[in-house]
């Protein structure tokens, strides 16, 4: 079912089309993060429809946890359970098994690890990581991997990153399996395998070779954003990007800023996802074109102007940035839905302009100014 269409590139930049069977997707694209199967910030379904939300990504082991995927199954799938009509993405619960590093004890079958909610012990690996996905009945799943640390020493490092790749083939196998049986909800759900390798490019390398064999839907690069630096990451994208299929979806996981973003474009990424929009704006950090702006700031008491002049989002709509303070201080819920609304909206319209401007061959000179325009706030 699936179908990955390149309509242009400009340098490594690439404006893709993905289908699948919930719709398709415009790329480079920027999923909107539900971890428990809801924005953060009382933001609804219907709501990201309205700012132009393209995908929604969930996350597999929470949802495991709470209310059970075996319930979401029963209910439909996280489509039906959440009324949503558009693509969505669960991650592995590779990611989690990091987080949660205190409680896991990592085995070549999968992992045993305690829940973070009630200390109950969990086994998963990747045919169960698999199978919970396939009861959420998600667009796509991710391949159950694990996410060395970026201080990890290079044999640790070597080891993990080929049994990476063993639980990759043994994801590809039971998808293959889940997808053929006769209640399986959704029969064409697509698997995106995760190239690891910390900060060593060799190794990754080989890696993304290794899996760009396999040939999935698509390939994501993980296990960045997790402690090395910008430019560490902006290398590693450098030097592995290449060796994934052109012609394959390519996601950068958990990034990022703004900036992150335009810099990841420009080295070949499709995909996004990153909490910043949702979380920041749950403390009143908001986005705009000129930068960060924290609407706890005084200065900001008196003003009347939207949190950004010609930004279509519900809040610029029809609220002032000194209402949205106001609302911030008194710990009013609606202030912060605001601002994750305004920042949701703005990262949105960010990969619109952003797709707009590969199309028409002036990516190099848009990310160029985007980026110098973003720092104003900084300069004031």
């Amino acid at each position: 079912m699936a179908e990955y269409k390149l309509i242009t590139t400009e340098g490594r930049a690439k404006r893709g089309e993905f289908k699948t069977v919930h719709g398709t997707i415009q790329t480079p694209v920027f999923m909107n993060v539900g971890t428990i199967a809801a924005i953060k910030g009382a933001v609804s379904t219907v709501d990201l429809h309205e700012i132009g939300t393209q995908v929604e990504l969930s996350n597999t082991y929470h949802l495991h946890v709470r209310p059970g995927d075996k319930v979401v199954k029963q209910l439909g799938g996280l489509h039906e359970f959440m009324n949503w009509d558009r693509p969505i993405l669960t991650d592995s619960g590779g990611f989690q098994v990091f987080s949660l590093a205190k409680l896991r004890k990592i085995k070549e079958e999968g992992v045993y690890f305690n829940s973070h909610i009630d200390g109950h012990k969990i086994f998963m690996g990747p045919e169960q990581s698999m199978q919970i996905q396939s009861n959420l009945a998600s667009t796509i799943a991710m391949a159950f991997d694990e996410c060395p640390s970026s201080v990890a020493d290079r044999d640790y490092v070597q080891k993990s990153v080929a049994r990476t790749t063993r639980w990759l083939k043994r994801c590809k196998d039971e998808m293959a399996r889940l997808n053929s049986l006769p209640d399986t909800i959704n029969k064409n759900q697509l698997l995106f395998g995760i190239n690891q390798g910390a900060v060593y490019e060799d190794i990754r390398i080989e890696h993304a070779q290794a899996i760009a064999e396999m040939d999935l839907d698509g390939y994501a690069v993980g296990g960045l954003a997790v402690g090395e630096s910008h430019e560490e990451m902006y290398r590693i994208l450098d030097e592995v990007v290449p060796h994934l299929p052109q012609n394959k979806p390519t996601y950068l996981m958990g990034v990022g800023t703004p900036a992150n973003i335009l810099e990841g474009v420009e080295r070949g990424i499709d995909f996004f996802d990153c909490v910043y929009p949702s979380r920041n704006g749950r403390h009143g950090h908001v986005y705009t074109n000129h930068g960060k702006m924290n609407l706890f700031n005084a200065k900001y008491e008196t003003d009347t102007a939207p949190i950004e002049e010609g930004c279509g989002c519900p809040c610029c709509q029809n609220y002032s940035r000194a209402y949205v303070r106001h609302l911030l201080k008194a710990k009013e819920m609606l202030g912060m839905r605001l601002c994750v609304l305004h920042n949701l909206y703005y990262y949105n319209h960010l990969m619109t302009d952003i797709r707009a401007a590969i199309e028409e061959g002036r990516y190099a000179g848009f990310k160029e100014e985007a980026l110098y325009q973003m720092k104003t706030y900084d300069k004031q």
